[in-house]
């Protein structure tokens, strides 16, 4: 027997980031909209107890040990209802790694959601959510997925009204970036000025609820952006390809490296799509929509 359980990534339309908090993170407004690129976790029985194996792009910057997300979801879960972690968990990737769309976070809540199934231990979804934020931030967003405001750390969700369908090409860097690292960057750019509290901007929640990706476009926004070219130059590259492609918006998604670029229609993006793949600013190139459903076991 084996649970598949499919989970999508993440493009953050909004990330307004906060000043460092005495237990080391930040206070964020982040608006998230799941979208169409997915990880799927299988978990399966295991005699040899916790395992991880890994396939798809870049599969071999991915941790098999305990440290990986998803091993640490079944770990948390079983501690929880007294069991031993004897599973298997395999990782299909499609989402980027270390590409700022919670690809992590997205294998971490896959995984506690196929073990839940795999193990029967019929754990309710606030149970669920509550082991999500004690190991992630971005992690909660991967279970409920469609589109959310998370407050606190990223962790507190409200869910978010979407009025249609919003076309995204999203381009792939030739390397990662540590979220960690960014955030350092971001607060060594901000030394000496005043941060203000995060705010979720009501352009950024009208434009989704009412499906228009033009007023989405013009009020998209990342605090990260600055640090994340700081640290990869390159990137600034990239955004002006895609803009100069017709995207509506360009943005670096989350702590980077990946770069989001909003289009009008599948088509537009299509078109978007093919020039940045001839750029040569990026490694790879993917078209997505959003908002894309959570966490869902797979039949």
């Amino acid at each position: 027997m084996s649970v598949t359980v499919r989970v999508p990534a993440k493009v953050n339309v909004q990330l307004a980031v906060g000043g460092v908090r005495p237990d080391g993170f930040h206070d964020l407004a982040n608006v998230f909209l799941a979208v169409s690129l997915y990880d799927e976790v299988t978990a399966a029985p295991s005699p040899e107890g916790l395992r991880v194996t890994c396939e798809g792009p870049d599969a071999d910057q991915v941790p098999l040990d305990r440290t990986n997300l998803a091993a640490r979801a079944a770990l948390a879960l079983a501690e929880r209802y007294g069991r031993r972690p004897d599973v298997h968990l395999h990782i299909a990737k499609d989402i980027p790694v270390a590409g700022g769309m919670a690809g992590g976070s997205a294998d971490c809540a896959g995984a506690l959601v196929a073990c839940d199934a795999l193990w029967g231990t019929g754990a309710s979804r606030d149970e669920l959510l509550a082991i999500c934020a004690e190991l992630g931030s971005d992690v909660p967003f991967s279970l409920v997925g469609g589109a959310a405001l998370g407050t606190g750390r990223g962790e507190k969700l409200t869910g978010l009204e979407v009025g249609g369908a919003f076309h995204w090409v999203f381009a792939v860097a030739a390397k990662g970036l540590s979220t960690p690292a960014v955030f350092r960057e971001f607060d060594r750019l901000g030394q000496g000025l005043e941060i203000p509290e995060p705010a979720a901007d009501q352009a950024v929640l009208e434009a989704l609820a009412k499906g228009d990706p033009a007023a989405l476009a013009v009020a998209v926004s990342n605090d990260l952006q600055p640090a994340a070219l700081s640290l990869f130059p390159q990137l600034s590259d990239t955004l002006a390809a895609g803009r100069a492609a017709g995207a509506l918006a360009a943005l670096v998604s989350g702590s980077g490296p990946t770069t989001a670029f909003l289009a009008t229609d599948a088509r537009a993006a299509s078109d978007i799509a093919g020039v940045l793949r001839a750029s040569g600013t990026c490694r790879d190139v993917r078209t997505a929509c959003g908002p894309a459903p959570g966490a869902t076991v797979r039949d």
